[in-house]
């Protein structure tokens, strides 16, 4: 799980471990929330989601889950899972049910400062006031609040140095476990 604030980095770094990691895929659980965002008329989401939050959707971390077990198991395939993911219980669901069809699992939150991120968002083409920017206090307070997966600072470091911080810790766990 590569988790962390929009515009921090995710996708592009689970874009570079697709390259290092032998049998992945790239597994996004946004595309399930913006198919129950699609499916679920207004109505009914807001009274489980009333912020209009999809993760507030029981229903979208059952999925999140449940569609990621369906892949480890028919396709025997490593998952690199990149969400934003900020509520711990959200988080603690998600990661537990992952644990539950892979004992390897691994979970790291890549973070930097709210001037980088609001760097990184523009460079991609995101316009001041949209909804990533609205986002990004409350990631980084809860990124700073709670432990959402290892913490990774990637302020003024290339991707592959992330790269090799996470392989290295992957590396460090595996041989704790005797992997």
């Amino acid at each position: 799980m590569v988790n962390g604030a929009f515009g921090v980095g995710k996708t592009t770094v689970a874009q570079a471990l697709l390259k290092n990691v032998d049998n992945s895929m790239i597994y996004d659980p946004e595309i399930i929330g913006f198919a129950l965002r699609n499916i679920i008329p207004e109505e009914v989401q807001l009274q489980e989601a009333k912020a209009g939050d999809f993760q507030d959707l029981k229903l979208w971390r059952e999925l999140t889950v449940e569609t990621a077990a369906r892949l480890i198991t028919r396709y025997h395939i490593n998952l690199i899972v990149p969400m934003t993911i900020r509520n711990p219980d959200y988080f603690q669901y998600i990661f537990n049910g992952l644990n539950k069809w892979d004992e390897t699992i691994y979970a790291f939150c890549l973070t930097a400062s709210k001037e980088t991120i609001a760097t990184r968002l523009f460079n991609r083409g995101e316009v001041e006031g949209a909804w990533c920017f609205h986002q990004t206090d409350s990631c980084v307070d809860a990124f700073e609040r709670y432990p959402l997966g290892e913490s990774i600072l990637t302020e003024n470091v290339s991707i592959p140095a992330v790269i090799e911080e996470i392989t290295q810790r992957i590396r460090l766990k595996e041989k704790s476990k005797g992997l």
